[in-house]
């Protein structure tokens, strides 16, 4: 008889298949095996004299299930994978637009049931994407010394009539202090100069990007951020590498950056693509977006309070609900 064999093409889609919607990484997904083919994890590491115990054999499963990726994704289109790392495979049967659909109308603080593995501990935070903006501000402020602050296009006048303003407002504002650190004669020197003391950021935040929605999403972004020195696309999960192909062709057309925010711990999220600066702010459309709306109009406040003062009046970036 011969001995059984892993077909990691075959059993990845199985098992995810039985965990509908819910994201494993690479490595869990190994112990799946290992805890579901014995036999054939046993032969396996027979026929190598490198995989010596079971860690080894997680690991060289955990390399094979990376290179099959596109054979897997090719064969059964319901499994999806992140783009973030380590990536998360997850079988869905929803469309790729209903999937974006839904993670925009994620409830709050809902989570996806844990594997029926003990060894595992899978969670999907299900934040909605309001609840994202305090997140941000929190990595801003931590990784790049930006104070955040809410941008409620809802707010706005609206004097142009329906769709007048669409696109207009980014998400998300911040101030960056280009003299933290510096000495106050040479800051005073910088302020007499008329140099720039500081770089504005812009942020459009959106819960999943995938192929359906990457397009209107990052041509969002580059819309409401025409007047920043900085300017990101936000988002807590990126599904597919034609998604990230795609992210990195308008990228090279326009420059706005894209960021991957961990939601359980937003000191880990990583710039993917880094924005490409903008060396002046265009003040004219700044002007129509404090004509509009308040927030705005708060935020250009702060502003020239820092030009003023060099005070960047800490306290008002955004904060958790």
């Amino acid at each position: 008889m011969s001995s059984p064999s892993l077909q990691l093409s075959k059993t990845v889609p199985e098992l995810l298949k039985e965990r509908p919607e819910q994201r494993l990484k690479a490595r869990e997904i190994a112990v799946l095996i290992l805890e579901r083919y014995p036999e054939a994890c046993a032969a396996k590491k027979a026929k190598s004299p490198t995989l010596e115990t079971d860690a080894d054999l997680i690991q060289q499963i955990v390399a094979e299930i990376g290179s099959q990726r596109k054979i897997i994704q090719d064969r059964f289109p319901q499994v999806r994978v992140t783009e973030s790392r380590p990536r998360q495979f997850y079988w869905s049967e929803k469309s790729l637009e209903l999937e974006v659909i839904d993670a925009e109308q994620a409830p709050s603080l809902t989570q996806i049931p844990r594997a029926q593995s003990p060894s595992l501990e899978v969670v999907d935070s299900g934040l909605s994407e309001h609840e994202l903006y305090p997140l941000l501000g929190e990595y801003f402020a931590a990784e790049f010394s930006v104070d955040a602050m809410r941008i409620d296009e809802r707010r706005s006048s609206n004097k142009r009539g329906v769709n007048g303003n669409r696109w207009l407002y980014p998400d998300v504002v911040g101030i960056e202090d280009l003299t933290q650190g510096w000495h106050d004669e040479l800051k005073q020197c910088v302020s007499q100069t008329g140099d720039s003391r500081a770089r504005l950021w812009s942020a459009e935040v959106k819960r999943l990007l995938n192929r359906s929605n990457v397009r209107e999403a990052y041509f969002q972004a580059v819309s409401n951020s025409t007047w920043s020195n900085i300017a990101y696309l936000v988002t807590a999960e990126v599904e597919g590498v034609d998604t990230m192909q795609e992210l990195r062709m308008l990228y090279a057309l326009h420059g706005v950056g894209v960021i991957r925010l961990d939601c359980d711990n937003p000191s880990e999220s990583q710039v993917l693509i880094p924005a490409r600066e903008r060396a002046a702010v265009d003040w004219t459309t700044c002007n129509r977006l404090v004509e509009e709306n308040p927030d705005f109009r708060q935020f250009i406040k702060r502003v020239r309070h820092f030009y003023q003062t060099g005070d960047r009046q800490q306290g008002w970036a955004l904060r958790r609900p």
